[in-house]
């Protein structure tokens, strides 16, 4: 295993995950490639291009971040083309505080993030996308 490469792929997972929990879409948008791929599972669905994946993290910032009260790692893993991160994440949506347990697996180009699979319940994902952005996924 190239121990150089898993620190670069490392740091730009903590960089991206740092800049969008701090709400900083510019600075999110600048870690990923011009094409992004984003893949929502179990439920099968793949969010394509840069115009996008910008909506998803503008829906994220204002409506789903501001409503976590905790988001703590559970494990993570990374290795030369990825950092996998495991995540309980507690919400509050409409008075009531939810447990969710997601998983995201950044993955990484040259330098920048090429896109993302997000593993989670189709109640977790259309909370963190949108019911529009999430309906109008494209099968994978």
């Amino acid at each position: 295993m190239d121990e150089e490469r898993v620190a670069r792929v490392r740091a730009a997972g903590a960089e991206h995950a740092r800049v969008e929990t701090a709400g900083d879409l510019a600075a999110t948008m600048a870690t990923l490639v011009a094409d992004p791929v984003y893949e929502f599972h179990p439920v099968g669905r793949v969010l394509r291009g840069r115009e996008g994946v910008e909506r998803y993290y503008v829906h994220l910032m204002k409506h789903f971040l501001p409503n976590v009260e905790s988001a703590e790692v559970v494990d993570e893993w990374c290795n030369e083309n990825a950092l996998n991160q495991e995540y309980d994440v507690m919400i509050r949506v409409d008075g009531v505080i939810e447990r969710h347990r997601l998983t995201g697996i950044l993955v990484v180009g040259d330098e920048l993030l090429k896109g993302e699979r997000i593993y989670g319940s189709e109640r977790i994902l259309r909370l963190m996308l949108g019911e529009e952005l999430f309906d109008a996924l494209e099968p994978l």
